[in-house]
């Protein structure tokens, strides 16, 4: 059997990623720094026209690059509306696609919210004030300890720039793709993850995205699933399933 082909698709940096050397093991994955992140270029040298569009053509790029005709998408977080568009612009590649801190939308309001807004404000505040200590303290702090502060300080150091760290914050909160819509264009087998106990991502929202495609296969993990063995477990079993029935 070939070895799958894996896009990660992160919120703001490839290290995020920290199951990507045990998903190098076994498939070949590819991931990248959002634009203006790390050495990565914004598009015409502006933020000012920073969009999930851009980071959605930077991903395609780098599949492109590969020479990839088929692959499968991961995101993870604010993250999974962008890999739900790239799975949306090239549906006959795709493999499958999986997401953890699944969602249908990223909406804080109504009776059944997918974010929680108090703690979503709260990481905002902590953005404008002190954007530094919002990448290297505050990732750590919400997502429980998935990310220790050396993983932070990695993160710290692919922002030259902390402008740029509030620029796509600012993107990831106001650009409210409706996943839910573009994962029902698609005909492909679907992974949908829980972070339990999650302090942003409400157990509403996995409930309300696992009803919305019951075929879908599903699993809990206890800590951030980019840096979950679980979820690194749970990402080979639904790739080599998929690969033998195509």
């Amino acid at each position: 059997m070939s070895r799958p082909h894996i896009l990660l698709c992160p919120q703001f940096t490839e290290v995020e990623w920290a199951i990507a050397p045990q998903l190098s093991e076994w498939a070949e994955v590819a991931t990248f720094d959002s634009p203006g992140v790390g050495n990565e270029p914004v598009p015409g040298g502006e933020l000012k026209g920073f969009d999930r569009g851009i980071a959605v053509a930077r991903a395609l790029k780098e599949v492109e690059d590969r020479g990839w005709d088929s692959y499968f998408v991961v995101g993870d977080g604010w993250g999974t509306a962008t890999a739900a568009r790239v799975a949306a612009e090239k549906p006959e590649r795709v493999r499958g696609v999986a997401l953890s801190h699944a969602t249908l939308h990223h909406d804080g309001e109504g009776e059944r919210p997918a974010i929680n807004a108090e703690v979503v404000a709260a990481m905002t505040q902590l953005m404008r004030s002190d954007s530094e200590s919002f990448v290297r303290y505050g990732l750590t702090q919400f997502t429980l300890g998935g990310f220790d502060e050396n993983h932070a300080a990695r993160m710290v150091e692919r922002f030259p720039d902390m402008d740029v760290a509030g620029k796509v914050w600012e993107m990831l909160l106001e650009e409210r793709e409706h996943i839910g819509e573009l994962l029902g264009q698609l005909d492909v087998p679907l992974l949908l993850c829980r972070h339990k106990d999650c302090l942003v991502f409400t157990p509403e929202g996995f409930e309300d995205a696992a009803g919305a495609f019951p075929d879908a296969q599903t699993i809990d993990v206890g800590t951030a699933p980019p840096a979950s063995d679980e979820f690194a477990a749970a990402l080979r079993d639904f790739c080599e399933g998929v690969i033998p029935a195509r």
